[in-house]
């Protein structure tokens, strides 16, 4: 490889932080990332009891 092509495919990496957004409403802050779930914790409040969860408290 040339060092051209290995400066291309370092800045095609994805870089650390949040990246992520809900699934459901794209919105990127206040993720519920546990489990790989990856939305956002209002969205998930409104479907978290057809996935199985249960309110405790």
């Amino acid at each position: 490889m040339s060092e051209s092509e290995s400066e291309t495919e370092a800045e095609e990496s994805v870089p650390t932080g949040q990246l992520e957004a809900c699934q459901r409403c794209g919105r990127e802050q206040g993720l519920v990332g546990k489990y790989d779930i990856w939305l956002c914790r209002q969205c998930f409040r409104e479907i978290s009891r057809g996935m199985g969860f249960k309110k405790y408290s």
